[in-house]
């Protein structure tokens, strides 16, 4: 299916909650690794979703979650590869490429990630997960609790990824269904 023109690498993307209920999104742009006229894609490995508290006053980051958040919290987070607005998509959507769930007890102390089990570790080349669009999209959201005061979330998307050259067949059956999966 795919020939690689390229070893692994990263892309990062950062997005920045800061209230309750009020969706965030980001955009990771493909332009430089996705070419129609050479059948180029991209194909992602493996996404890696990262939390951490952001102290607006010391600029410092950290997992304590508990100094950050007002009481119990849950974040959402997806990578698609249309454009779903500021909207959390079903787990069904063909254009989710991955998923996570951060879910805060603020009582206990704890912090779990779940129920969210989608997976995001693909495998290399054939397993992986080919994008022939040139934008990524990530959306994320925090519900329940309230943040304290000079305190935000920062979620970090991780994107293991390398560039491919797919065959004419190949290339045109991902970007019909890309493009169907919008209608």
């Amino acid at each position: 299916m795919a020939t690689s023109k390229t070893g692994s690498f990263w892309l990062t993307e950062v997005m920045t909650l800061t209230a309750v209920d009020v969706p965030v999104a980001a955009t990771i742009d493909l332009g430089a690794y996705v070419d129609v006229g050479d059948q180029q894609a991209l194909a992602v490995e493996e996404v890696d979703f990262i939390y951490q508290i952001h102290n607006t006053v010391a600029d410092t980051y950290s997992s304590a979650f508990q100094v950050g958040f007002a009481g119990d919290a849950a974040v959402d987070v997806q990578l698609s590869d249309l454009n779903p607005g500021t909207s959390i998509i079903r787990a069904d959507d063909n254009n989710l490429l991955a998923s996570g769930s951060l879910l805060f007890d603020d009582t206990n102390n704890v912090t779990s990630v779940g129920p969210d089990l989608y997976p995001d570790t693909f495998g290399k080349l054939d397993n992986a997960r080919m994008v022939v669009n040139d934008q990524l999209y990530l959306v994320g959201e925090t519900r329940v609790s309230d943040f304290n005061a000079n305190y935000e979330l920062v979620v970090t998307a991780r994107i293991k990824a390398r560039i491919v050259k797919l065959s004419t067949k190949d290339w045109m059956a991902i970007a019909i269904q890309s493009t169907a999966s919008d209608n």
